[in-house]
């Protein structure tokens, strides 16, 4: 744990240094001061999220998407009232203020030895053919490939189990004998694994009709043929800030248009852009739902995660995105799966997971 300090920044402080700042620090927050330690406001990852889906420049001010009311509480208390009120609010960190407002200590849970236990469940989607990575996925199913000295699930289960959550369901169909027998019950990874086997193909979100235990709080879905470094515990509180029905996780896509693009009215030319470069945000494949989402699932029928996403909005669901920064990479092609070995060793050289 750094000091509290450490996550001290000026409202001038553009979002890509607090950006750095949060995640050099991994307390995952920032409180904006004054030159006189007034405290300004608080910053968290998921502030900073929203601010990029809202279209802001990372080289906006922080003070464009801090809060400017958050929680407080007067500096010089026993810590057992502090660690009630983080318990009875869910927080994470808790700043300590004089009378005046003057910044005097922000308080950590982890420091208080605030364990909070993650039970929501993980579903992860390894039953898919690979067609594009044939030959090699003639003899072995696509989430099994190595990358570094380990199967590409296994990584994702892994990635998941750093931030607490060891609940997991694996979907399968093809060659779904060698998943199986390679992650029997998790108990070696220290994780609980069950499984869906699909007599056939379902799809992303018409898998999720065969769940025996249907979960009972926000639960996780992802494509297991995906790396990323993503924060899955920010992600899930985003959800939870949002209350939303469901989120996708988006990434931001560039892609250019290789000829000057016309622009006219009726026959007048207005302008003339050379090779415009365009930015969209495309699904990334990491999803989180709200048990209800699982009603609108058909029963035995092919249906994508898409699919279901269309029909929540129709029904007009609440629906969040969120913004992927960090390092992300869909192993779909050869050309991908070179790549994911090349960046393994320095994105996902992890040490020894400890269990919380």
């Amino acid at each position: 744990m750094k000091s509290w300090k450490d996550v001290l920044i000026q409202p001038q402080t553009t979002i890509l240094e607090t950006m750095k700042i949060i995640d050099a620090t991994t307390m995952q927050f920032a409180a904006v001061v004054d030159s006189n330690m007034f405290l300004l406001g608080t910053v968290t990852d998921g502030d900073i999220r929203r601010g990029i889906l809202k279209g802001l420049s990372l080289d906006s001010t922080i003070s464009n998407v801090m809060n400017t009311s958050p929680i407080c509480e007067l500096n010089g208390k026993k810590s057992f009232y502090y660690k009630k009120r983080m318990r009875e609010r869910k927080l994470k960190q808790l700043p300590l203020v004089s009378n005046d407002n003057l910044l005097k200590n922000i308080v950590f849970s982890d420091e208080l030895e605030l364990t909070i236990k993650k039970t929501n469940k993980v579903v992860l989607m390894v039953g898919g053919l690979g067609t594009r990575l044939r030959p090699l996925t003639d003899t072995i199913p696509k989430p099994m490939l190595n990358v570094g000295n380990k199967p590409i699930v296994e990584t994702i289960i892994e990635s998941f189990k750093a931030y607490g959550f060891t609940n997991f369901v694996l979907s399968v169909n093809y060659k779904k004998e060698m998943i199986m027998d390679y992650f029997q019950d998790g108990a070696h990874l220290g994780v609980n694994i069950e499984y869906i086997e699909e007599s056939e193909r379902l799809g992303t979100a018409g898998a999720l009709s065969l769940l025996s235990d249907k979960p009972s709080e926000p639960f996780f879905v992802m494509n297991g043929d995906l790396l990323t470094k993503i924060n899955f515990e920010q992600l899930l509180d985003f959800h939870n800030e949002t209350n939303s029905s469901a989120t996708i996780c988006v990434r931001e896509y560039e892609y250019q248009i290789p000829y000057g693009v016309i622009e006219t009215d009726n026959h007048q030319l207005l302008s003339i852009v050379e090779k415009p470069v365009h930015k969209s945000f495309v699904n990334a494949g990491i999803y989180i739902l709200n048990p209800t989402a699982l009603e609108y699932i058909p029963n035995g029928d092919f249906f994508d995660m898409p699919e279901l996403y269309k029909k929540l909005l129709h029904e007009q669901k609440k629906v969040s995105a969120f913004p992927l920064r960090e390092y992300w990479l869909d192993i779909g092609r050869l050309d991908d799966y070179e790549k994911a070995n090349t960046d393994f060793g320095k994105s996902f050289g992890f040490g020894e997971i400890k269990d919380e």
